[in-house]
This record gives structure tokens, C-alpha cells and sequence, in this order.
């Protein structure tokens, strides 16, 4: 879910600065404007370079979230023990397993 978002807001930060930049009208240049043409190209610059490195470095989630899943459950007891099994003739003394 968290991934999700991170791309949602990516996508729509991504979709927002073209739409300014494709919204801003343009002005003819002057002589003396006193280098805000390139105040403005280097301002944007540096800007896309900041959002750029934010998306990158997002960091993808761990494979395996240890605090989300139960432990397994411990292994069962078992044990020999002698006990009276009927082999169709008559009771036997036989070990058997038995588990907890």
C-alpha cells in the first residue's frame, strides 16, 4: 500500500511539473532583462535535479518483514514408550510412538 502511494505521488508530481512547464507561455527575449532567462533555466535545473533525487532514492521494502508473521510453532514431542498392541492372536508388548 505504501508503495502504491509513493507512486501515485510520484506519478502525480511528475504530470504537475509538466503541465507547468507546458503552461507557462514564453516571452520574447530582451537585450536587457538582466539574465533572467538564465536565472530561470538554471533555477529549473537545479530544481528537477532535487525532485529527480528524491524519486531515486526511495529505498524498495525488505523481502521479509520479521514483525508480521507468527514464529513457527515448536516441533511436537514425541517419544517411545512400551504398550499393549493387539496382533490378532492376542496383546503383545510392542514400543510404540507417541506424540504430544
Amino acid at each position: 500500500m505504501l508503495m502504491r502511494l509513493e507512486n501515485v505521488f510520484k506519478t502525480t508530481l511528475a504530470a504537475g511539473i509538466a503541465a507547468a512547464a507546458l503552461a507557462t507561455a514564453s516571452a520574447p527575449a530582451a537585450a536587457g532583462d538582466g539574465g533572467a532567462v538564465a536565472a530561470g533555466i538554471i533555477g529549473g535545473t537545479a530544481l528537477g535535479v532535487l525532485a529527480g533525487a528524491a524519486a531515486a532514492s526511495a529505498a524498495p521494502p525488505p523481502p521479509y518483514y520479521p514483525g508480521y508473521y507468527a514464529p513457527p510453532p515448536p516441533p511436537p514431542r514425541c517419544w517411545w514408550q512400551p504398550q499393549q498392541v493387539w496382533d490378532g492372536y492376542g496383546y503383545v508388548v510392542q514400543r510404540v510412538r507417541v506424540c504430544q
